[in-house]
């Protein structure tokens, strides 16, 4: 498909800097199927059924971005994926200045060799050392804000807290499953309440997701890989909610891909661990979700997409028009959206 269907016009005073506080007073469009409604996230538990499920990714991000210097020269580095114990690929900033086998020294004595360069750019850092690579970068590193926001304003403390969800377990993120940041233990309580389930899986969310478009059509563009597990426990409690016609709803974008990603034809979600690249467009037939959750996401991008494929273009284009209109916040701080459909 042509990717400038996937186009709109976004005024910038849309884009959210800052979280809403406290994190569940955001708004919250609801899409079912071709009918829109304003609501609000603590709307959720009124909206969901008793038997549903919604699906969490525990993913914690890492502070992956990195400013050093290679000689002379000025080098920022943002991780994007574990490649063994001690090495990540990453996107490096005046990346031309870099060779094979030159140090990089991103400051307290942290330190890392560029190994190799893929096809793309990215470039595989070997750190140096024997203290674990997340200590390092608890050391050298700052949260990784998506561009969106980093190109507004720097990132302070309050974003080490602001850009990790309550589920956040598993290191190894460097972006923020950004549609569960909205929860808080209010809110669980009143699904508990409701008797609306939860599951967790793992899916360390890349950098690679705000990379832009640069194809012309869809069949043209290479997704990155993203590591992700599901327990076999998981799997089956999610395949017995929906044999007993409760919905699987899945909480970001991340959670419904490796869900995708775990499901047979027949849509039984299996285990699974390992890589997935799966790029979801419209003409895509969903196997394991009922529906998702999730903020509202850039022009031309992949996770526009996504949820273009599971409600479709129309419909989406819509929703995205009325929510602009009605003056909802956008991106990885803004507001969400819960999409059923039909």
């Amino acid at each position: 498909m042509r990717v400038d269907l996937f186009d709109f016009d976004l005024p910038t005073d849309r884009i959210a800097l800052r979280p809403a506080r406290p994190r569940d007073a955001a708004r919250m469009l609801l899409v079912e199927g071709k009918r829109m409604s304003d609501r609000g996230v603590l709307d959720l538990p009124d909206i969901l059924r008793p038997g549903d499920v919604l699906v969490f990714n525990d993913t914690r991000v890492i502070p992956a971005q990195l400013e050093g210097r290679r000689g002379e020269a000025s080098v920022g580095a943002t991780l994007h994926k574990r490649e063994g114990l001690r090495s990540w690929w990453a996107f490096v900033r005046n990346a031309k200045r870099v060779r094979d086998g030159d140090v990089i020294e991103f400051g307290n004595q942290v330190k890392a060799s560029a190994v190799s360069r893929d096809e793309d750019g990215a470039i595989l850092l070997h750190f140096h050392g024997e203290e674990p690579v997340e200590l390092l970068l608890e050391q050298a590193g700052q949260m990784p804000l998506p561009p969106y926001i980093a190109s507004k304003r720097g990132t302070d403390a309050a974003d080490r807290d602001d850009y990790q969800t309550m589920f956040a377990r598993e290191s190894g993120a460097v972006a923020a499953p950004t549609a569960a940041l909205h929860f808080t233990d209010r809110l669980i309580a009143a699904l508990d309440r409701r008797g609306v389930k939860r599951e967790t899986l793992t899916l360390h969310v890349g950098a690679g997701t705000f990379l832009p478009v640069k194809a012309d059509d869809t069949i043209d563009h290479r997704m990155h890989s993203e590591w992700g597990r599901i327990d076999q426990a998981a799997a089956d409690r999610l395949n017995a909610v929906r044999a007993s016609g409760g919905r699987v709803i899945a909480v970001g974008t991340t959670s419904l891909r490796l869900l995708e990603s775990a499901a047979d034809e027949e849509g039984t979600i299996q285990s699974f661990e390992g890589d997935t690249a799966i790029f979801i467009t419209p003409g895509y037939r969903f196997r394991a979700v009922d529906g998702l959750m999730t903020n509202f996401h850039l022009p031309k991008s992949t996770l526009f997409m996504l949820v273009s494929a599971l409600m479709g273009i129309d419909v989406m284009k819509a929703a995205y028009a009325h929510a602009i209109e009605q003056g909802y916040r956008f991106y990885s701080y803004g507001d969400s959206s819960l999409l059923l459909p039909g």
